[in-house]
C-alpha cells in the first residue's frame, strides 16, 4: 500500500518525482523520500517522517537534481513509521531501491545476508532486496540480470524500482503481484504504482504482467517476462486528463467525490440500457452465453466494496430468486469453498489492485465455476485483466482513502448484473422495466439528497463530542447502516457500530444511553413499521435517535428524535440514495473534529498487501 514513481529523462526530475508522489499519496502517508544521481554520478536520498509535504519542504532546503531517479510514499508494514524505514534504502552509496509490497522470506533472506556481512540500518523487509543486488552487482552482473536474479528468490508481492549510480541513464522495474505501470515520453520513461502519477507528463502506459522485468532508459523500454525473454506488452492510451485527479475548489477530495456522484452514476449507466433493458454485451461480447447458464452468484470482497455486495445478495434473492452468497475475500481465500459449476464469481474493487480479492480470484480459477466477473473502477487493473467478465464503474479517480462514489457506482453495477440474470429467472419484463426508469432517474434523485448538505451540516455539531455512534437499518438497508458506520469511523475515529434493527434486543440495547447516538436508515418499505418499533425501544431506554426518513413515512420528531427527511425515490434504489446522507454525516462530523479527512491515520486507499 506504498507509492512508488521513478524517471530516467534528459532534464531534472525531482519535480516529475515530487508531483508523482503527491498524486499517490492516497496509498500511504507517514513517510516519503526521494533518491537521484546527480551530474557526477553521485547517488543523492532525502527521506522524511511524515507527508509528501514534508519532504517537499526538505527538498527546498536540499534540493536534489539529476535525470534519473525514483520517490515513494509510505504505509508502514515492516518497521514503524521512522526515517530509518522510509524509502529508498541505499547499499554501499551504490544502489537504491523503492518497493511496494511484502517480501514474505525477509527473515531468512536477513540471516543469510548479515551472515555475509551486511549491516542493516532499518527495520523493513525491502533491505533485503537492495542488499542481494548489490551482492550481485560486486559480483559482476549488470543492473538488469542483479535485479532479475535478486527477484528470482523472493517470496510475496512487490513492484520494485531500482538505480545505482555509475549508470545514470538506467531505471529497472520489477513487477510481481503489486501494481506498476510504465509510462513511455519522447527521450523520457516513467514507472509508477498508478497512471494518475503520470498524468502530467504522458498518456501513454504499458501494463506489466506478473513477473515482468523492464529496462527504461531515455531511449525506450524493454521488458522481460519471468522466464527472462523478451516480450511485446501492448501501449495503452489513457483517456483520463491530469486535472481528473485535482481537487478543484473543494476543501477535500472527499467532498468533490461525494459532490460527484451524481455524473459518476450517469457515465456508468451510459451505452448500457436500451428500450428499458440492461444490454448483457456490456459484461463482455460473451456475456449472454455465459448468463444463460448462471443460477449462483458469489461474491468477494472487501472493506466496503464487501457492503455492496451485502447489498446486491438482497437484490439478487428478492428481485431475481437467484442464490447469492457473499463473502469477505480475506476470509475466502482461506477457507475450502464449495461452488456450484453455474455460479458466477463476482470479484468487486475500486483499484483492481486489492491483495485479497486479487487471490481469492486466482485461488478460485482451481474451482468449478462457470466464469468470473469484475465489477472495478480501473480498466487497466489486474482484477480486470484476469476476469472472464468486466463491467467497469465509471467513476473516475477516486482519491480519498475513504470511498464514496465508487460505491455508489458499484451498486450501480450490481443492480444492472440483477437486472440482466434476473431476467433469466423470476424478474418481469415489466419489473425490469421499472428497475430501468429508477436508474435511469436515479442522478438527479441523488442530486436531490445534496440538497441535505446545509441540514447534515448542521447536524454534525451533535456529533463533535461523542466518541460512539450505532447505526441501524433492516433488510437491504442493513448494509447501507454498515458503511455509514465505517464512513464515521474511518475520517471521524469515533468507534460506531452497525446492527440489523431486529438485533438490539440480542445485546445492543445495554450501550443506549443520551450519551450514544443512534442512527436510523428508514425508507417507506415493508420493513418501516417493524423499524419503528425498534426505534420505539431506544426511545424508551433514553437513546437519541437520528432517522433518515422517506418523506410521508410519517416517522415522527420529538425532543428525543430527530428526522432529516429524504426526498421519496424508487424503491429499489433506496440503498443508493440513502448512502448519499451518511457519507455527508461523516465528513462533516470529521471536519469538526479537525481530522485528516482524505487521509485518515493508519489507513491508505489501495489495500495492495496482505
Amino acid at each position: 500500500m506504498c507509492g512508488i514513481v521513478g524517471a530516467v529523462a534528459q532534464r531534472d526530475v525531482s519535480p516529475i518525482l515530487l508531483e508523482g508522489l503527491r498524486r499517490l499519496e492516497y496509498r500511504g502517508y507517514d513517510s516519503a523520500g526521494m533518491a537521484v544521481v546527480d551530474e557526477q554520478k553521485h547517488l543523492q536520498r532525502l527521506r522524511v517522517l511524515g507527508k509528501v509535504g514534508v519532504l517537499a519542504a526538505g527538498l527546498a532546503e536540499q534540493p536534489l537534481h539529476g535525470s534519473l531517479g525514483i520517490a515513494h510514499t509510505r504505509w508502514a508494514t515492516h518497521g514503524e513509521p521512522a526515517v530509518c524505514n522510509a524509502h529508498p534504502h541505499i547499499c554501499q552509496d551504490t544502489v537504491a531501491v523503492v518497493h511496494n509490497g511484502i517480501i514474505e522470506n525477509h527473515e531468512s533472506l536477513r540471516r543469510t545476508q548479515e551472515a555475509a556481512g551486511h549491516l542493516f540500518s532499518s527495520n523493513t523487509d525491502t533491505e533485503v532486496v537492495v542488499h542481494g543486488i548489490y551482492d550481485r552487482l560486486a559480483a559482476g552482473e549488470s543492473l538488469l540480470q542483479a535485479v532479475q536474479s535478486t527477484a528470482a528468490e523472493l517470496e510475496g508481492a512487490y513492484a520494485l524500482g531500482v538505480i545505482q549510480e555509475n549508470d545514470p541513464g538506467l531505471l529497472v522495474a520489477v513487477r510481481q503481484g503489486s501494481p506498476l505501470v510504465i509510462g513511455l515520453g519522447i527521450g523520457e520513461n516513467f514507472i509508477a504504482s498508478d497512471v494518475f502519477a503520470l498524468l502530467p507528463v504522458t498518456q501513454r502506459f504499458i501494463f506489466l504482467e506478473e513477473g515482468d522485468v523492464a529496462e527504461l532508459t531515455r531511449e525506450g523500454v524493454r521488458v522481460f517476462n519471468r522466464e527472462g525473454l523478451l516480450v511485446e506488452r501492448p501501449i495503452k492510451l489513457s483517456g483520463l486528463s491530469a486535472a481528473a485527479a485535482e481537487r478543484g475548489e473543494y476543501r477535500h477530495y472527499m467532498l468533490k467525490e461525494i459532490y460527484e456522484q451524481p455524473r459518476a452514476i450517469a457515465e456508468t449507466l451510459k451505452g448500457r440500457i436500451l428500450q428499458g433493458q440492461v444490454l448483457a454485451p456490456a459484461f463482455g461480447p460473451n456475456a449472454e452465453q455465459i448468463f444463460d447458464q448462471i443460477e449462483a452468484v458469489q461474491i468477494v470482497a472487501c472493506g466496503t466494496s464487501y457492503h455492496t455486495g451485502m447489498v446486491a445478495r438482497n437484490w439478487f434473492e428478492g428481485l431475481a430468486g437467484i442464490p447469492c452468497r457473499v463473502e469477505v475475500a480475506s476470509e475466502f481465500r482461506y477457507r475450502h469453498p464449495v461452488l456450484s459449476p453455474n455460479t458466477l464469481f463476482v470479484t468487486i474493487s475500486q483499484s483492481g489492485e486489492t491483495a485479497d480479492t486479487l487471490a481469492a480470484l486466482r485461488m478460485a480459477q482451481g474451482l468449478e465455476y462457470r466464469a468470473s466477473l469484475s465489477i472495478c473502477n480501473v480498466p487497466e487493473s489486474s482484477l480486470v485483466r484476469e476476469s472472464d467478465l468486466v463491467l467497469l464503474t465509471h467513476a473516475g479517480p477516486e482519491i480519498g482513502v475513504a470511498s464514496t462514489k465508487a460505491f455508489t457506482t458499484q451498486l450501480v453495477a450490481l443492480l444492472m448484473l440483477v437486472l440482466v440474470l434476473g431476467r433469466r429467472h423470476r424478474l418481469s419484463p415489466q419489473k425490469e422495466a421499472d428497475i430501468v426508469r429508477q436508474l435511469e432517474r436515479l442522478p438527479g434523485w441523488v442530486e436531490q439528497v445534496l440538497g441535505l448538505d446545509g441540514q447534515i451540516r448542521a447536524l454534525s455539531e451533535q456529533f463533535a463530542d461523542k466518541e460512539h455512534a450505532l447505526f441501524l437499518g433492516r433488510g437491504v438497508q442493513y448494509p447501507v447502516a454498515m458503511e455509514g458506520a465505517l464512513k464515521l469511523k474511518e475520517i471521524s475515529y469515533i468507534h460506531a457500530e452497525a446492527y440489523p434493527a431486529g438485533e438490539l434486543k440480542h445485546g445492543p440495547l445495554a450501550l443506549v444511553d443520551a450519551d450514544m447516538p443512534i442512527i436510523a436508515v428508514a425508507p417507506n418499505d415493508s420493513l418501516l413499521e417493524k423499524l419503528k418499533s425498534n426505534l420505539e425501544e431506544v426511545h424508551a431506554r433514553g437513546g437519541q435517535l437520528y432517522v433518515f426518513a422517506e418523506s410521508g413515512s410519517r416517522v415522527r420528531a420529538s425532543e428525543a428524535i430527530q428526522v432529516i427527511e429524504v426526498p421519496h425515490v424508487g424503491e429499489n434504489v433506496t440503498p443508493i440514495i440513502y448512502t448519499v446522507p451518511l457519507q455527508l454525516l461523516a465528513y462533516h462530523v470529521a471536519v469538526l473534529k479537525g481530522t485528516d479527512v482524505d487521509q485518515p491515520r493508519n489507513l491508505a486507499k489501495s489495500v495492495t498487501v496482505e
